[in-house]
């Protein structure tokens, strides 16, 4: 059996979803305490580029297996994140050796 590696980590307290009179999904929220937001934001916001960009949380909201509402935020520094990172930077410059060629 394989290990499964995450790039994201559970984190805050999803209320169950909204909907609308016709059953629709309407929406749902996940709430931090003060401290917890900025734990969040020292541990895993992207890294910020010369340009200044960067500096992002991804939150994913999603309902579990079991069907409870739940929160989850992308970690660039998980194992997972870091092996997506260097695959696509080694299909990148496969491609770019390939392009060279004149057919």
């Amino acid at each position: 059996m394989s290990e499964v590696k995450y790039d994201s980590v559970l984190c805050g307290f999803a209320e169950e979803p909204r909907y609308t009179e016709d059953g629709q999904l309407m929406g749902w929220s996940v709430r931090f305490k003060d401290h917890e937001l900025k734990e969040i934001a020292d541990k895993y916001a992207t890294s910020r580029n010369e340009q200044g960009q960067g500096g992002n949380v991804y939150f994913t909201m999603f309902v579990s297996k079991n069907g409870k509402p739940c929160c989850r935020a992308f970690d660039p520094n998980s194992a997972a994140a870091k092996e997506k990172r260097a695959a696509k930077l080694a299909a990148a410059e496969a491609e770019t050796v390939t392009s060279d060629l004149p057919f």
